[in-house]
């Protein structure tokens, strides 16, 4: 069983918040001691931290679910609860965080980024909170809010100082493995290498690179053969391609005829993956019989020959780019890393299927949700917070009658204008 994975779903869901408390103030010696119920504590929320001593998202595959703790329930004598700790989840540096539909939300590409994945609920005041000159004893206090869920998809874009690139059955699992302490899978048939690996690579000037080696490319990669997407994307974030053109081909396939197709799958895939410092390699030079393009030099990974020089070439490369900045155009260093998205402000009202007139605005879901409307008193408390909110106002712009239904998040009551306020007659 592969000990690697590079892309998977994710299930976050925050933490509840709890409770606040109905209690009044009983002591000797004290009249009328009144309202004394304490707040309910925050939900923990759920974080994804990139950390460099994280490999793959293996941890995910049969596991997808990262939960928050809840907040306490508030207690009296104004003792609030305890908020719930927060969930952090560690996953490789490289991560890439899309929504269903495939949306970018955040690219976790630095060792120690953080991005909140799932936020916790608040916490429910207590009955102390509402204590008013009118209402001097409530006897209602808020619901805790439920944390935020989720499903997410992470895909695992490989960082890479160098990435070898060639046909399956090249040379590149035994290049890195000379070269590196790597020790990838190496055999004498097609598709040897399933997952990339990584190498460090030293010189004798104590200079460090990390070499990637990318599983086989083959003509039409760039479409999905071969698991060719999967693939492709851990050469995006290199600095330096290596195109390793094997000498020995059993197909027959000319080294200019492999540099050809794999040229035009990165294209294809990206156009930008061919503006980055290209080294150009024949392999297998110890057993091969065809001549390499212009330009391109010969090693053997086998016997060694080309080695050192090969070493130093990939060295000035990414010394030279690393100087220049130019970290893989579009690997998502360079740019944003996490991507804010501003929280819609206001009341705005929304049409549903079945003709109900749903009020969309996280203030007026929020009063709903927390208001705990059996008790005595919660609904009108309620419908004046929603009032001063405008949903009232923002109704009678859509054109709601009275008879008409509307909706607040889960919550359902039936409209009334003469009245000026919402039925107290509700159902959920």
């Amino acid at each position: 069983m592969t000990q690697f994975a590079d892309e998977c779903g994710l299930n976050v869901r925050g933490g509840d918040g709890g409770a606040g408390c109905v209690a009044f103030r009983r002591e000797a010696h004290v009249a009328k001691g009144g309202p004394d119920g304490g707040d309910g504590g925050d939900g923990g929320s759920v974080w994804l931290v990139a950390d460099h001593n994280v490999a793959s998202l293996i941890a995910f595959k049969d596991h997808p679910h990262r939960r928050a703790d809840n907040g306490s329930h508030g207690q009296g004598k104004r003792r609030h609860g305890a908020s719930g700790d927060d969930a952090v989840v560690r996953v490789p540096v490289g991560t890439s965080v899309k929504d269903q539909g495939g949306e970018l939300l955040a690219d976790l590409a630095a060792d120690g980024v953080r991005w909140l994945a799932a936020t916790g609920g608040q916490g429910g005041q207590g009955n102390a909170r509402f204590s008013t000159h009118q209402n001097r004893a409530p006897a209602f206090a808020e619901q805790g809010e439920a944390g935020e869920e989720r499903w997410l998809r992470l895909e695992l874009k490989l960082l890479a100082d160098v990435a070898l690139i060639g046909f399956p059955n090249a040379g590149k699992s035994t290049l890195i493995s000379r070269i590196s302490a790597a020790r990838p899978k190496i055999a004498d048939y097609p598709f040897t290498t399933l997952e990339p690996n990584l190498g460090v690579v030293r010189t004798d000037d104590d200079f460090e690179m990390v070499v990637a080696d990318i599983p086989g490319l083959i003509s039409g990669a760039s479409d999905g053969r071969g698991l060719g997407h999967r693939f492709l994307r851990h050469t995006e974030r290199a600095r330096v391609l290596v195109v390793l053109l094997d000498l020995a081909s059993v197909e027959e396939i000319s080294p200019a005829e492999q540099q050809q197709v794999l040229l035009e799958e990165l294209g294809a895939y990206r156009p930008e993956l061919l503006e980055r410092p290209r080294i150009v390699v024949g392999s297998k030079a110890d057993v091969g019989h065809q001549d390499p393009p212009p330009g391109a030099s010969c090693i053997s990974a086998v016997t060694g020959k080309g080695l050192p020089e090969l070493i130093r070439l990939m060295a000035d490369s990414v010394l030279e780019a690393r100087t220049q900045g130019s970290l893989a155009q579009g690997a998502g260093r360079s740019e944003e890393m996490v991507i804010h998205r501003p929280v819609p402000e206001g009341i705005t009202v929304e049409r549903a299927d079945d003709g109900a007139f749903v009020v969309v605005g996280r203030s007026a879901e929020r009063t709903v949700a927390l208001s705990d409307l059996n008790a005595p008193g919660a609904w009108e408390f309620a419908r004046r917070r929603l009032e001063r909110l405008g949903v009232n106002r923002a109704l009678a712009r859509a054109g709601i009658n009275s008879g008409d239904t509307a909706r607040i998040g889960d919550f359902e009551f039936e409209y009334h204008d003469e009245d000026e306020y919402f039925n107290e007659e509700v159902s959920s």
